[in-house]
């Protein structure tokens, strides 16, 4: 086993692998940004490292700044855990060179099927049919177009190099495919630091089953079972269940043995997913993520396999504890994505900021796998999950009902949550009934009514005793190494004063835009309705707009987001340029 494991990662897949090593006897190296020092995983490591920065690349995918803590701090092995580098072939090559484990497949493996064309190929050579689709990337909105007079529309257009929803953009006409590419491509490059994009058929009503596998060096490939992530808003997941609702069990195996085909055809090790769209009794290959999923812990809930466990044992070269005759699924598990965002109007806007208040629930077959604790920050800098919520029940009612009960007793404060959106998505017949899509939630779910907001918020704290001195908790880096120690201090003293690390300047570049509270509706003062930094102006000073039309992208938790005219008429004046971070209320183009 390993001498000390790095997890190149932050939140709460971060903390998940922590307690894995901790129940493993392997020491754990965090790493953090400007923004983590506090963090919950920081605050769980048994070591700790600063990369700097703020934004994810100038921290998480600071390939350099990883290799120098690897090296520093004497770790043996790496858990990338997804998102950032779990999927990135030359920093799996990086660790390799060095003699450290690489928590994953092999680098080879992450080319093959990381790259999502490559992997269409791979997956046909296998025997396993994929949506009708491109093998190229695009390098012009004229390909998309002749794709979409040959196929018809609409059309994905998807990240050659990611997974997870992100970079993905639907084509639903000719007029909409260049601002679609455009998009798309920014985000792939913004999340995977790769904007190369390919284009495939989009089905009309399809429902996302996928396949875990898990391989090891000796051989043996078996898959755990399927999880049904149908329901869905922007092309990424917010409800999972295991086993799918209404999957033939002959489907079932199909599906099953043709995700193992997949993977000892790229030579696969370690864990990883195989994604499919089910339509009318047919399924058809999607992608692979090379890498542990995010709704990993539903599949754990109906097998009792360790998962995270089991990929530290199969990188230290280890075989499979279990054979595929062994791997039994007993009820069923459902996982809701609680994430820092106000479903309000089925909108799903990111809600960046503090938890002033965290009361997550319990009892008997309740899961919580939280990244975040009451008083730390969610950062408009990373992807907005808070934690996830993974309850098992008897058979898929009684773990419906049990979902319900927990999200009743789950309370957020300080920030939007999806948790109204969930209780309506588990109140839903539709979803009750298991005859749900991926496109169910944008254009079918019933989401008048629902707000992120928490209604109440705890009353602050007092002083105390009084004392003139209290103790305040002390983050310092010696060589970029972090130690917490106390310091007791004038009761007067600002809580900052003894460095305690929780405040930070969180703009990139000096804001050049008004603040101030938002403007009402048809003012001709268009506001942005969070934080977060602009990545395209739409219009120009003197151009005629027409209310709804965009004007400004505004980019969120690694989300785009339109920023439309609220009136008709002459643009005035535009307040921002690319790259200016703004708040929430902040003006950013007037309409006379």
């Amino acid at each position: 086993m390993f001498s000390k494991l790095l997890i190149a990662n932050r939140g709460e897949i971060a903390v998940r692998v922590i307690r894995a090593c901790r129940e493993l006897g392997i020491p754990s190296v965090a790493v953090y940004s400007e923004l983590d020092r506090d963090a919950m995983h920081v605050r769980l490591a048994d070591e700790a490292f600063a990369l700097g920065g703020q934004t994810a690349a100038e921290s998480y995918l600071n390939t350099e700044a990883i290799l120098d803590v690897i090296s520093r701090c004497g770790a043996d092995a790496v858990h990338p855990g997804y998102g950032f580098y779990s999927e990135n072939a030359e920093f799996a090559r990086a660790i390799t060179e060095r003699g450290v484990t690489f928590v994953g497949p092999p680098p080879e493996a992450i080319e093959v099927m990381g790259d999502k064309i490559s992997a269409r190929l791979a997956a046909e050579r296998s025997g396993v049919a994929g949506v009708p689709g491109t093998t190229e990337v695009i390098n012009s909105t004229g390909e998309v177009a002749a794709f979409g007079d040959e196929h018809g529309y609409p059309i994905a257009i998807k990240a050659a190099y990611g997974g997870g929803g992100r970079g993905m953009k639907v084509v639903g006409s000719p007029d909409e495919i260049e601002a679609a590419l455009a998009s798309a491509q920014r985000e792939a490059e913004a999340f995977f630091g790769r904007g190369e994009c390919y284009m495939e058929r989009y089905l009309t009503w399809p429902r996302h089953i996928e396949m875990q596998i898990m391989a090891d060096h000796h051989g043996n490939a078996v898959w755990l079972g399927e999880r049904d992530c149908s329901a869905q808003r922007r092309h990424q997941k917010l409800v999972e269940e295991s086993p799918a609702p209404l999957l033939d069990d002959a489907v079932r195996k199909a599906m099953g043995d043709a995700a193992v085909a997949v993977a000892r055809g790229c030579n696969y090790t370690n864990a990883g997913t195989v994604e499919f769209l089910y339509q009318d009794g047919e399924f058809f290959y999607l992608e692979m993520n090379t890498r542990l999923q995010v709704e990993h812990p539903v599949t754990e809930m109906v097998t009792g396999i360790d998962l995270v466990r089991e990929q530290i044992r199969v990188a230290a070269g280890e075989p499979l504890s279990f054979t595929q005759s062994e791997v039994t699924s007993v009820g069923h598990a459902i996982e809701a994505r609680i994430n820092a965002e106000d479903p309000a109007g089925g909108r799903f806007l990111p809600s960046p900021g503090s938890l002033t208040s965290l009361v997550v629930p319990d009892g008997f077959g309740v899961r919580w796998d939280g990244g975040y604790e009451a008083g730390d920050t969610v950062s408009q800098y990373y992807d907005n999950l808070i934690g996830k919520l993974v309850v098992w029940g008897s058979d898929r009612q009684t773990a419906i009902g049990r979902m319900q009960r927990a999200l009743g007793e789950l309370s957020v404060g300080g920030v939007a949550t999806t948790a109204a959106a969930h209780a309506r998505i588990m109140a839903s017949e539709d979803f009750q009934a298991g005859v749900h899509s991926t496109k169910w939630v944008e254009e079918r779910l019933d989401l008048s009514g629902v707000s992120g907001k928490t209604d109440t918020e705890p009353p602050a704290e007092s002083d105390g005793d009084g004392m003139p001195r209290v103790r305040r908790d002390v983050v310092v880096e010696v060589d970029g190494k972090r130690f917490a120690v106390s310091a007791w201090v004038p009761e007067s003293a600002p809580p900052n004063s003894a460095g305690t690390g929780n405040s930070a300047n969180t703009s990139a570049r000096p804001r050049r835009v008004s603040g101030g509270a938002s403007a009402g509706a048809g003012t001709g003062q268009v506001t942005v309705p969070m934080q977060g930094t602009i990545v395209k102006v739409l219009v120009e000073v003197g151009q005629e707009v027409t209310a709804g039309e965009g004007v400004v992208v505004l980019e969120a938790m690694k989300m785009e987001n339109s920023i439309n005219a609220d009136r008709s008429g002459t643009v005035a004046e535009i307040k921002v340029e690319p790259g200016d971070t703004v708040g929430a209320g902040d003006v950013v183009v007037v309409i006379s």
